[in-house]
């Protein structure tokens, strides 16, 4: 078996250095391994202007080109699987395989719990601006954190929170059949931030594709079980 190259790109709100564990791990195994901070993300600066997952895409092609001599596998966890998928759309040529993990990539029907976090936030936005209540930021800020857990969209600035909302508009089920390179995705089976049933909808719809899940592991395989993340990685790049 040839040589492995592994480009992983992190979720929102995440760096590089949160997969440097699984990093060492596989490279301990003799893997290549390439872990860049998204643009806006860690050491990276933030776009000048707001950014669609399409400006991600190629920012990925520019930095592979640059630093990756031949194919590669690409992982993408959260936001960086939904580049992923559309990379792998785009520039087949230059893939090997493709690992998605906890990937929000289709759009569902909000959940009763949803629908009725939408109602009390726009009735909070109404009920905190009451100029009688000068403590509106801290009411703000605690109703979005411990009652809708919106911490992502909330303390983003500018440039960032509209590429936030360009990403999580757009809806990326029409890709996945497009996808002719062979899939691993992974899955935590008890996800708090992207169903679990999912990973079952993308595997459906990707026609090379295997599921592997994690039981009693949550959105982040790379920090809860770094070790086994690494091994199931490692057994499927070796097929």
């Amino acid at each position: 078996m040839k040589h492995c190259q592994v480009l992983i790109l992190h979720g929102w709100g995440s760096s590089s250095q949160k997969w440097q564990e699984v990093k060492e791990i596989l490279e301990k195994e003799g893997i290549s391994i390439f872990v860049p901070d998204l643009p806006g993300f860690g050491e990276n600066p933030m776009p000048k202007e707001s950014w669609s997952v399409d400006d991600y895409v190629e920012w990925v092609r520019n930095f592979a080109d640059k630093n990756i001599v031949g194919t590669f596998f690409i992982l993408g966890h959260s936001f960086g699987g939904r580049v992923a998928i559309k990379f792998a759309v785009r520039y087949p040529e230059k893939l090997d395989g493709l690992i998605l993990a906890g990937v929000p990539a289709l759009k569902t029907k909000a959940n009763p719990k949803e629908f009725t976090a939408k109602v009390l936030a726009k009735l909070s936005r109404k009920f905190f601006f009451l100029p009688l209540l000068p403590w509106y930021p801290l009411l703000r800020r605690l109703f979005y954190k411990y009652i809708l857990r919106k911490t992502d969209y909330l303390y983003l600035g500018g440039v960032m929170k509209e590429t936030f909302i360009k990403v999580i508009e757009e809806d990326l089920s029409i890709y996945l059949p497009q996808i002719r390179t062979k899939t691993l995705i992974l899955w935590g089976d008890k996800d708090d931030f992207v169903p679990f049933s999912i990973a079952h909808l993308i595997k459906e719809k990707i026609l090379n594709s295997e599921l592997t899940v994690f039981p009693n592991v949550k959105h982040g395989p790379h920090r809860e079980i770094p070790e086994e993340l690494a091994k199931t990685i490692l057994k499927w790049l070796v097929k």
